[in-house]
């Protein structure tokens, strides 16, 4: 489980997913073995799975103008979500100390679910 203590970079850009979309900075989990070398996620080629929320879109609207799920009803920037293994799109972005970052746009039915510490 990723720990609370997870800082979300300011971003470079201002970016606001449309509808039902959520950003998510994912988080790479460490594995330290017993003789204390750390292993980072991505050396064992597993995609992460967990995350921080960065934006959250207004929610699905109907062409009749009913609405059907928004992201802000039970998520807020900064929760820890899971979600699926191959869910969304990846884009790049820098943070205003212009280092790269990776962020997933996910659609609000990817995630399966928030973590709490």
């Amino acid at each position: 489980m990723a720990s609370s203590s997870t800082t979300v970079p300011k971003l470079a850009v201002q970016i606001e997913p449309l509808g039902d979309r959520v950003v998510i900075m994912p988080i790479e989990k460490e594995t330290t073995t017993k003789s204390g070398i750390v292993i980072p996620e991505t050396a064992s080629g597993e995609k992460p799975q967990e995350g921080v929320i960065i934006a959250l879109g207004n929610g699905k609207i109907t062409f009749e103008g009913k609405e059907l799920s928004n992201p802000r009803d039970f998520l807020k920037v900064g929760d820890h979500v899971l979600y699926g293994k191959y869910a969304g799109d990846e884009v790049k972005l820098k943070t205003t100390e212009g280092k790269e970052i990776e962020l997933k746009v996910l659609r609000l039915d990817s995630i399966l679910g928030k973590v709490s510490a």
